[in-house]
């Protein structure tokens, strides 16, 4: 089949990984994307292709540059580049996706995509209490700055303790529980079998965090460095984001690579990119156990590229906790002893914090590479699960245009938040529940909660007893009530 000169192709990819605990030899974030960058053009075969870049794309990270794409094209004398700046909130598979439809429009005809963190040095700083240093650059304005259009979280939702992500996926995690219809013993061996092959999986990758596997009663229980967060999450179900780490993808037109006699062995088709950008919050979600975002966006991906789950050759689910992989396992049908990741996930292949699925998608196009012929499949997450996108890639001869859907519009129409309202006193059904702890001790129950009405709250309790059952059993479908102070009751 004859190949569009628009269609666009992903040419080179380059991670990068910093281990030093000497600062003295560490680079900070724009450094190491400036390496990744370099090797990403090195990888293309076609290094002047630097000159060409048209647009680089960096997601916001915990670093202080305004516009780090405008470093990046300094660095590689990318003199004719726009500059474009994605906030937290924004899909990491939406930066690569508008790469793709870009191309795709004719509009321009290479763009790159670059993310990097250096939480580890700055952790190794914080240690020995010294101010890791940056290059100075606080008031440079991107030619693009992209962000989300509505908060993550309800104020009702953090008035209860829920500060970090770790809470909120957690009261998803029970419910998924309970849909499953298993005890909460039960799914926290599930879980912790499916994190020890990751964590097998991340000490086999050159490119992981993890130096070794952990077995899966350690990531289970609570225990020394691995405290529990909230339950039934340990540190080890967690992200890990205190990583060194740096990643690159190149895109251009079929015309372009041919252009520059990029060989094409290096040519990886996208085949499909798809988002659901829907936001309702944790408590407000008609399911919490299950995800009807990640059905529709996910299979939309698979349909848009004549695939079905199983047809893909490699599997990266984006793994911030264990939740973010089991709703997508769920709503796809992905089966239990399936790998889900070629990087060992967050916890053990690294999780820099915004643009992990960057990095992952760089390790996808390297098994692609070596499997000709092959399909590797990716899901994305922004926020509390709020946003779910998909990509789907290929080193199979060019067969079909690339696709993008973004099904947010269809979505919205069958799936209504549910009203959220204080808590007042009445009866109640526990929907979801969790107990976060502070250092070693058990804190504090917080359950979002359903009125006979349908209307919703989240409430909490540090009764101890209450913290016990909660901790003893899966509380979700149980009765309880909401007191005169607002709290939860499960005596009343």
């Amino acid at each position: 089949m004859t190949i569009p000169d628009n269609t666009p192709i992903l040419v080179g990819v380059g991670a990068i990984q910093q281990k030093e605990n000497d600062l003295d030899k560490t680079k900070e974030p724009i450094a190491l994307m400036i390496d990744a960058v370099n090797a990403a053009l090195s990888d293309t075969q076609r290094a002047e292709i630097a000159a060409d870049i048209e647009l680089i794309t960096v997601p916001k990270g915990m670093w202080s540059y305004t516009d780090p794409a405008a470093l990046i094209a300094e660095a590689i004398k990318a003199k004719n580049c726009t500059s474009e700046f994605a906030d937290f909130g924004i899909l990491q598979q939406s930066n690569l996706a508008h790469a793709c439809q870009r191309i795709s429009s004719g509009e321009l005809e290479v763009a790159m995509v670059v993310g990097g963190e250096a939480k580890y040095r700055q952790l190794q700083g914080h240690k020995i209490g010294i101010e890791v240093s940056e290059t100075p650059q606080t008031d440079a304005v991107p030619d693009r700055f992209l962000k989300p259009q509505a908060e993550l979280w309800s104020e009702i939702e953090s008035n209860t303790g829920l500060g970090m992500p770790v809470g909120y996926y957690a009261l998803i995690e029970s419910a998924i529980c309970n849909a499953r219809g298993l005890s909460m013993d039960e799914h926290r061996d599930n879980i912790a079998k499916q994190y020890a092959r990751l964590s097998e999986i991340g000490a086999a990758n050159p490119d992981g965090w993890a130096d070794s596997a952990t077995d899966a009663e350690t990531i289970r229980n609570g225990v020394g460095k691995n405290k529990m967060l909230a339950f039934p999450y340990t540190k080890l179900h967690n992200s890990q984001w205190n990583v060194d780490q740096a990643c690159a993808l190149l895109f251009c037109s079929v015309a372009k690579a041919r252009a520059l006699g990029i060989p094409e062995s290096q040519w990886i088709f996208p085949l499909a990119s798809t988002e659901s950008n829907q936001i309702i919050n944790v408590s407000q979600r008609p399911e919490l156990g299950r995800s009807q975002a990640a059905k529709l966006a996910g299979q939309r991906a698979l349909d848009l590229a004549d695939l079905s789950i199983d047809d893909v050759d490699f599997i990266e689910l984006y793994s911030c906790f264990p939740a973010a992989i089991n709703l997508v396992c769920d709503a796809l049908n992905i089966p239990a002893d399936r790998d889900v990741s070629v990087t060992g996930a967050m916890p053990f292949g690294g999780g820099p914090l915004n643009n992990f699925i960057l990095q992952a998608t760089v390790k996808l196009v390297k098994k692609l590479r070596e499997k000709p012929g092959s399909i590797a499949f990716s899901s994305c997450v922004s926020g509390m699960f709020t946003k779910q996108g998909f990509g789907i890639w290929s080193s199979a001869p060019y067969h079909k245009a690339f696709a993008f859907d973004d099904v947010t519009e269809e979505l919205s129409a069958t799936e209504k938040a549910v009203e959220l309202v204080a808590p007042t006193k009445g009866d109640i059904d526990i929907v979801a529940v969790t107990v976060l702890y502070e250092g070693e001790n058990a804190k504090r129950l917080v359950a979002v909660c359903q009125y006979p009405d349908g209307k919703r709250t989240v409430s909490y309790s540090e009764e101890a007893a209450a913290i016990d059952k909660a901790l003893a059993s899966n509380l979700v479908g149980a009765r309880a009530t909401i007191d005169d102070s607002g709290l939860i009751d499960l005596a009343g």
